[in-house]
């Protein structure tokens, strides 16, 4: 808590106000603000992976005066910061005028998530959940949603990846630097570096909190590294995702019962509460001993935490979900139910899940404590609804009360600058403010063929240009030894081929390595000299998580693979500065999780957001989307065929590719353009803009779940059992 954060040493006083600008990860999303950045310096916008901060830290003073002195420049610093003062107000937004009873500023709404995927420079992140919550908040933002973020504030990140020569993966720590990113740290009432205190262990833990404005969103972020704080319990915010069960378990009670008084210790008071994921459960907790220190009796207590909680659960994947022993919850929490008004057993059986009752499951806890539950797609609400059902005993699983919201992805964040200006002249400038509009997305198929595709070209050079240079700096820097790590990076895809993009995160049920089940096929497929086909691998396995690294090892050894000519890409240290890249210039997105396993999947609505069309597994949400226009699909394996489904799946995979895909992106006009795969870019757009943003998906929870919950409307269905 004693470092500085986003300094900027000097500005003109005409363009002053670039600090503010900087500050507040709105910019992120603006077109306007990113070109008036860059024009700064375009070779230092790149250097820093796009930090203004960092930039204008480092930018020649020379440069900055004649900035201030520019006329064109100073037309667009203008505009921008006229745009980014509108956005300090709820006024006129989608929210108010929607729900002008609720009064102005409208009752705030409480959002608790374990990670933030907001933008590189910060990097508090491990993958999907952190970048579904960082796209939720720029959706509130833009709608106006009086949402308030919290989680904790890793200050040394979620883990850099490095492969060795044999492709096992290093996790080394990320470095963080408070100083170039937009945190401001958040002081207590006599100044102190703390906010709230928090017994854990049989210690009180001071916990601090950075503020960081993500467009209308304040996002407070919770620290224990203060001086005021034992040694062991400094490092409890340190890392995310590391450690163990048990400094896993400290993280999760700092996240929830620090969040809630932080938030009360900055007087906000919110009418609704959201827990992203069971990491969030403790809040939930905090909340029932508030009401009964307060002298509400504790049956009470749970029915009033319960009508204003929304849980969103993502995964039914068993080690998604924290589960504690109770001996190891009564030595981080201490007797906690002494405080409820109850007895220790009372307390317990909230975090029962059933079947075990020695242990203490968030999930349940949350489920329990949540009077309106959701899975993350419809094919994984169904699943949520059988996992579950036996909270609710007696009654068939189509009957238990837990919906779905499927995911969506923020727009303005992944789709391409280039195709956005593309739809500015074929929708009109404002088709952005027109996003609500009946058929606006019907006007995508009727994009020129060639326009689209030269459009896509544009994005696939920046991509493989990209992958070059990162591989010659990883080259100068790391790999002196051995050009072989040069050819695994990449540096020798073509910028012709069929290029073919796969990042996730590493587990197991993802099944990257699905399509080297027959390396003799892949060969002959990636190897034609007529209709060479290229593959992207990205991304990283939990640090604890072997057989996802020997998954990672065995497609890092293809990439090394003198047979397939260099034609198997592994990148290394899969982000979101990286994953923008990959989702707008490769030519087809592959997923392959294994059914019914995939919750969502969103990084198949990125690529779709810029014309790129996915060939998956139908689960998640490619069992709503697919259409038969917007890629292909591998079906289900029945069920009676189930320990034959990586079989079948990678046959259905190889033909798809040898009969449709490949056949389909070779098949060029007289211009030179495969017009049947144009046709699949344009549907691919349509759907994902049309059906599968975070303003869909945050507008549906507004209008389904906080809505009803900051006006205490009963949820349909009894609680679950305790």
């Amino acid at each position: 808590m004693d470092h500085p954060s986003g300094t900027i040493p000097y500005l003109p006083e005409r363009i002053a106000g670039l600090a503010g600008i900087a500050t507040n990860l709105s910019w992120s999303w603006n077109r306007d603000a990113r070109a008036l950045f860059r024009s700064i310096d375009r070779t230092l916008w790149a250097i820093t992976h796009h930090n203004p901060i960092a930039l204008l830290q480092r930018a020649d003073p020379a440069r900055l005066a004649a900035c201030a002195r520019d006329s064109e420049f100073l037309r667009l610093y203008d505009a921008v910061r006229d745009t980014a003062a509108r956005e300090t107000s709820h006024a006129g937004t989608w929210f108010v005028t929607t729900y002008p009873d609720l009064g102005t500023p409208p009752p705030p709404i409480a959002y608790f998530c374990a990670e933030f995927g907001l933008h590189n420079s910060v990097p508090i992140y491990s993958g999907g959940l952190g970048v579904l919550a960082g796209d939720h908040c720029k959706a509130a933002s833009d709608l106006g949603v009086p949402l308030v973020a919290v989680g904790l504030c890793y200050t040394r990140g979620y883990a850099d990846q490095r492969i060795r020569l044999d492709g096992w993966q290093e996790d080394a720590d990320e470095t963080f630097d408070p100083s170039i990113t937009p945190l401001a740290p958040v002081r207590g009432p006599g100044g102190e570096p703390y906010l709230a205190k928090v017994e854990t262990s049989g210690r009180c833990v001071h916990v601090g909190a950075w503020r960081m404005m993500v467009g209308r969103v304040p996002t407070y972020l919770l620290d224990t590294d203060v001086e005021q704080n034992d040694p062991a319990d400094r490092e409890l915010s340190h890392k995310l995702y590391a450690g163990g069960v048990e400094l896993r378990l400290r993280q999760e009670w700092i996240l929830g019962v620090g969040g809630v008084r932080v938030l009360r210790a900055a007087g906000i008071h919110p009418a609704a509460w959201h827990a992203n994921e069971g990491h969030a459960a403790f809040m939930l907790i905090e909340r029932l001993r508030e009401l009964t220190a307060a002298g509400t009796p504790f049956a009470e207590a749970v029915e009033q935490v319960r009508a204003t909680s929304v849980f969103t659960t993502h995964t039914p994947v068993a080690a998604g979900h924290d589960l504690f022993t109770q001996a190891q919850v009564e030595g981080c929490t201490g007797p906690v139910w002494e405080q409820l008004g109850v007895d220790r057993d009372t307390f317990f059986r909230l975090g029962h899940p059933v079947l075990d009752h020695d242990v203490f499951h968030m999930t349940a806890t949350a489920v329990r404590l949540s009077a309106r539950v959701n899975g993350v797609s419809a094919p994984h609400g169904q699943e949520t609804r059988h996992i579950w059902q036996k909270l609710w005993p007696g009654r068939e699983a189509t009957q238990v009360p837990i919906a779905h919201v499927t995911n969506g992805v923020h727009l303005a964040t992944w789709m391409s600058y280039s195709v956005m200006d593309l739809l500015d002249q074929h929708l009109g400038s404002g088709w952005g403010n027109r996003l609500d509009e009946p058929g606006l997305w019907d006007g995508v198929l009727t994009l020129d063929d060639a326009r689209l595709w030269a459009v896509h070209g544009r994005l696939k050079s920046v991509l493989l240009n990209f992958i070059r240079e990162e591989a010659r700096r990883r080259w100068r820097e790391d790999w002196k030894e051995t050009a072989a790590q040069l050819v695994g990076a990449g540096t020798l895809l073509a910028p012709e081929a069929l290029t073919i993009g796969f990042a996730r995160r590493f587990a197991t049920y993802k099944r990257a390595d699905l399509i080297f089940s027959d390396g003799e096929r892949l060969h002959r497929l990636l190897a034609n000299p007529r209709r060479p086909v290229q593959l992207v691998f990205a991304g990283k396995a939990h640090p604890a998580d072997e057989p996802g690294k020997r998954v990672l090892q065995r497609v890092y050894s293809f990439a090394r693979d003198p047979r397939f000519e260099g034609r198997i890409a592994f990148l290394e240290d899969y982000g979101l500065h990286l994953a923008h890249h990959l989702v707008q210039g490769v030519d087809l997105w592959l997923n392959l999780p294994r059914p019914p396993l995939e919750a969502c999947g969103t990084s198949g609505m990125k690529a779709a957001l810029n014309a790129v069309p996915q060939l998956s597994t139908l689960d998640g949400w490619w069992t709503e989307g697919y259409t038969g226009l917007n890629g292909w699909s591998i079906p289900r394996t029945p069920p009676d065929t189930a320990a034959d489904a990586a079989d079948a799946d990678a046959e259905q995979l190889f033909s798809l590719l040898e009969q449709q895909v490949v056949p389909l992106f070779y098949d060029r006009d007289e211009r030179g353009i495969p017009t049947g795969w144009v046709e699949r870019m344009k549907h691919a757009l349509r759907e994902s803009g049309a059906r599968f943003t975070a303003r869909r998906m945050v507008q549906q929870y507004v209008n389904e779940y906080y809505l009803p919950a900051i006006r205490g409307e009963p949820a349909g269905g009894d609680p679950p059992t305790a």
